[in-house]
C-alpha cells in the first residue's frame, strides 16, 4: 500500500495517530486559508484534528500518482493528488490534497486547494475557531489572524 493509499485510508478511519505517523517531523502544509504554511508534525498534526471535526461527509473521490515541484525548494519529488468532497456550514466544498513525499515515502509537503471561495470562508471560519479552541493559535485581534 502506497503512502497516499495509507493516507486516505486513515483519514477514511479518522485515525489522527496514522495521519500523524505518515508525515515528516518537519511537515509543511499549505493551507487555502492563510500565506504561509502551517509547520511542523505537531502544528500539522493539530490542524488535522481540527479537520476531521469540521468536515461533514468528507469523502475521497479520486487519487493520482505523478511528480511535481515542491513548494519549500522546487525540486521534484513523488507525489499524489487526491481530489475530495466535503461540507462545511452547509457549503458543498470540491478539493484537492497535493502530497510531496520525501525519500523514504513520508508526506513532507501538503497542499490543499478548495473551492468555490465560499466555502473557502466557511471553512477559514470554521478551522479558525477550532485553532483557537485547541489553543493552537491566538484569539484574532486583527483582520488577517490565518496570516
Amino acid at each position: 500500500m502506497t503512502t497516499a493509499e495509507r493516507f486516505r485510508a486513515a483519514v477514511d478511519s479518522r485515525d489522527l495517530a496514522a495521519m500523524a505517523a505518515l508525515v515528516t517531523d518537519d511537515v509543511r502544509l499549505y493551507s487555502p486559508l492563510k500565506f504561509r504554511p502551517f509547520e511542523g508534525k505537531p502544528m500539522v498534526t493539530g490542524l488535522f484534528g481540527v479537520l476531521l471535526r469540521t468536515f461533514e461527509d468528507f469523502r475521497y473521490t479520486g487519487h493520482h500518482d505523478g511528480v511535481c515541484e515542491t513548494g519549500a525548494d522546487g525540486t521534484e519529488t513523488p507525489s499524489a493528488v487526491l481530489t475530495f468532497r466535503a461540507t462545511v456550514g452547509g457549503k458543498q466544498i470540491h478539493g484537492i490534497d497535493l502530497l510531496h513525499f520525501d525519500g523514504d515515502g513520508k508526506v513532507k509537503e501538503l497542499s490543499v486547494m478548495v473551492r468555490p471561495l465560499s466555502a473557502v470562508q466557511a471553512l477559514g471560519e470554521a478551522v479558525l475557531a477550532g485553532l483557537v479552541a485547541d489553543g493552537l493559535v491566538p484569539a484574532p485581534a486583527g483582520t488577517a489572524p490565518l496570516d
